[in-house]
């Protein structure tokens, strides 16, 4: 009793009975968060590799469809800190697993982010702040120099990685960026070819630097998708580049060409005064809203009478000229025409290439430049972007099997 008294009328006594650690406990905090975060990870892990095996690690079972092999280790940076995951190691199926995808896909972006910093001309201790704030982990001086290196290293083997499957429909593009060359800003131009594969997927299939877009640059660029292994092509879509449209034939000659029928409605409002654009486009977009080739040449000659009498004659003359180019799409599946009529699918993700790059301003070099652009390009591909079914390519096999006319 006089104890207790004492405690409670001497200020002193009754800091220390009350005092806390508190860096021990924030410690011991950080500790148990991170060993119950790994710990479930884990567990998750473990509960993939049974679901994959069909059984229990040690479990007899008729259905068991392959044996565990040990496992790997590997880092998993996490807010909580670096985490050990032990990844299982399967005998007879690949293990795949949701938490390794997303480890990829968060590390593609900070290879893309470490990469941007480094040119956007953020210092070397910036960095390592930035990286302590944004992912727990802090890149050291002495490796920003060389983390660089590694990144493009590790893009250039998925720059030219081998194809190995057949890819149906192919689309083609570049993008013009600006770099200093000789104290000089000039242009420099990116080619990129996204295609849809045999299994109606779609897939960045190639991305390399080029001078211009000129013959020269678009039959090395195709040159090197085929070394690579670009095979069963049955169409290319792309704008009209000259350059492009008559190396094609150089290497796919039984491939045919699509003109993107937007990049054609640019071209003829080009010719058309800002008063009648409303007017005119919407008797140019009746021209493929048909349900046949010989239908759309039917309203083609129509367009061509109406701007005609309009007195819009170089429009006119432009609509006579190109619109078979844009028409070659009747000769597959009308299931697959709104996909393969224009070349919006590779001009979105270029305006995400523009979106992301702006803020370079002008590149350093060439390698610079494509390094980036690659580097986005490998991030939309392990995003949910590159997992999404975009077409049955199944119907364009078994019509061509069956030997079924596809075109209307």
């Amino acid at each position: 009793m006089n104890n207790n008294t004492e405690q409670h009328e001497n200020p002193e006594a009754r800091a220390r009975l009350i005092s806390i650690n508190e860096e021990g406990v924030r410690s011991q905090l950080s500790t148990l968060v991170k060993q119950t975060v790994e710990e479930t990870l884990n567990a998750m892990l473990d509960a993939e590799a049974d679901e994959l095996c069909k059984a229990s690690k040690y479990e007899r079972s008729p259905e068991r469809a392959s044996t565990r092999a040990g496992h790997y280790t590997r880092t998993f940076h996490a807010s909580a800190g670096p985490l050990k995951l032990k990844v299982p190691r399967l005998r007879n199926v690949p293990f795949e697993t949701a938490i390794i995808e997303r480890y990829k896909r968060r590390e593609a972006s900070v290879e893309e982010s470490l990469i941007e910093m480094y040119l956007a001309g953020v210092s070397v201790r910036r960095v390592e702040d930035i990286t302590q704030a944004l992912w727990g982990t802090r890149v050291s001086p002495q490796t920003v120099s060389t983390l660089n290196q590694k990144i493009y290293g590790k893009i250039e083997e998925w720059r030219n990685r081998p194809l190995h499957v057949a890819y149906p429909y192919v689309y083609l593009d570049g993008i013009w960026l600006k770099r200093s060359w000789g104290g000089e800003v000039k242009n420099v131009s990116v080619l990129v070819a996204l295609g849809v594969n045999e299994y109606g997927d779609r897939e960045i299939i190639g991305v390399s630097e080029g001078a211009k877009e000129d013959k020269a640059s678009w039959s090395s660029f195709l040159r090197e998708l085929k070394e690579r292994g670009l095979t069963g092509v049955r169409l290319f879509i792309s704008d009209k580049s000259l350059g492009l449209v008559e190396s094609i034939p150089d290497f796919y000659p039984e491939a045919a060409w699509q003109r993107c029928a937007v990049h054609f409605y640019r071209d003829i409002m080009r010719a058309v005064p800002n008063t009648k654009v409303e007017d005119v486009i919407r008797l140019v977009k009746t021209i493929h809203s048909q349900e046949s080739r010989a239908s759309s040449e039917v309203k083609a000659v129509f367009a061509v009478q109406r701007l005609r009498e309009m007195k819009l004659n170089k429009a006119a003359d432009i609509i006579e000229k190109g619109v078979s180019e844009t028409l070659s799409y009747y000769s597959f599946l009308p299931q697959h025409w709104k996909h393969i009529k224009t070349n919006n699918l590779l001009e979105r993700v270029n305006k995400e290439i523009r979106r992301r790059t702006r803020v370079v301003g002008s590149f350093p070099d060439a390698k610079s430049a494509l390094m980036l652009v690659s580097a986005r390009l490998r991030h939309i591909m392990s995003s949910k972007w590159g997992s999404i079914h975009y077409m049955n390519m199944q119907l364009l096999f078994d019509a061509e099997r069956n030997n079924e006319p596809i075109a209307i």
